[in-house]
């Protein structure tokens, strides 16, 4: 696609595209033993699952109590707290851990899902080619496989019939669920991304919250 459709597919999003910088306290999670919601940062996040090969109880699937007026089918994501939402019937939703968008790529918007893919092949935006040399040597595309960025699914966002250039996707870096660290795709750790992309639908909305219009914390 060419940068004049990225361009107005980020223009035609019914929330506010622009870039946000993230000026809440870091990611949290809660420690049951203190019952105190205590930081999480990279370091924190490697060392507990290299030590547990998994990420802490809050960022794995699980079916939550959930009140919208979405329906079901709809993706919700909460950037703020690190969560995918899809909505389900009876008031419910299946809660996924991600990993958002580092200080200064978050977004937020209305869009659709446009596409999916297995295995999906990554080209890294020009943007990130001139700016990071390991992106520079798949310039021309990298294929899918367990290395890939993009991981094992990956769900295409539209605005229209453009292509926004963000994704939901799988990620190879499971450790990095519930932090900021992207460039502004939404990714889940493999297992997540496969259970997602077997429920959803082409067409999909997907609703991206504006930074401060979270949801609380226990939803």
């Amino acid at each position: 696609m060419n940068r004049t459709l990225q361009k107005a597919a980020l223009a035609a999003l019914t929330l506010s595209l622009a870039a946000y910088v993230a000026l809440a306290a870091g990611t949290q999670i809660y420690d049951p033993k203190t019952r105190q919601w205590v930081d999480y940062d990279k370091n924190t996040a490697r060392k507990y699952f290299a030590r547990n090969k998994q990420v802490p109880d809050a960022f794995r699937r699980q079916v939550v109590t959930f009140r919208t007026a979405e329906e079901p089918g709809t993706i919700i994501i909460d950037g703020n707290q690190h969560f995918l939402y899809l909505v389900q019937p009876g008031g419910q939703a299946i809660r996924y851990g991600i990993g958002v968008g580092r200080e200064g790529f978050g977004w937020a918007g209305i869009v659709r899902v446009g596409r999916t893919a297995e295995w999906p092949t990554w080209t890294p935006p020009a943007e990130m080619v001139a700016r990071d040399p390991n992106a520079a040597k798949w310039a021309a595309g990298q294929p899918g496989g367990p290395d890939n960025p993009l991981g094992a699914r990956a769900l295409y966002l539209y605005a229209g019939d453009a292509d926004t250039i963000y994704r939901i996707h799988g990620t190879p870096e499971s450790w990095s669920i519930g932090l900021d660290v992207s460039s502004g795709c939404i990714r889940m750790n493999n297992d997540d991304i496969i259970d997602l992309h077997s429920r959803i639908k082409v067409g999909a909305k997907v609703i991206v919250l504006m930074q401060g219009a979270a949801l609380y914390k226990g939803v």
